[in-house]
């Protein structure tokens, strides 16, 4: 495991889509759709949860840095031991 070792990852989010699922790059940042509606913070939540999840963190190690209203979003994964490579594992399989 690596100890300390923080990450940040940039996010292009689509809110309120019909599944929450990594789309694709987005210029410089990962594209992601979200069930969740952009509404009281709960597609931030939703881009948390999904995050950590993908990262197999512990949702406490995610932090939105930046983008808390907007689509362009910069999220801190703490002590991730995966890439953000691992967000687009399903896609290749499929």
């Amino acid at each position: 495991m690596l100890y300390g070792v923080k990450k940040n990852t940039r996010f292009y989010v689509q809110p309120d889509a019909g599944q929450t699922e990594a789309i694709g790059v987005h210029g410089e940042e990962l594209k992601i759709k979200l069930a969740a509606p952009p509404v009281d913070g709960k597609a931030n939540r939703a881009l948390a949860k999904f995050s950590a999840k993908r990262f197999n963190v512990p949702l406490v190690r995610i932090t939105l840095k930046r983008g808390a209203q907007s689509r362009h979003k910069v999220v801190e994964i703490y002590q991730s031991v995966n890439d953000p490579e691992v967000l687009f594992n399903e896609i290749r399989t499929e």
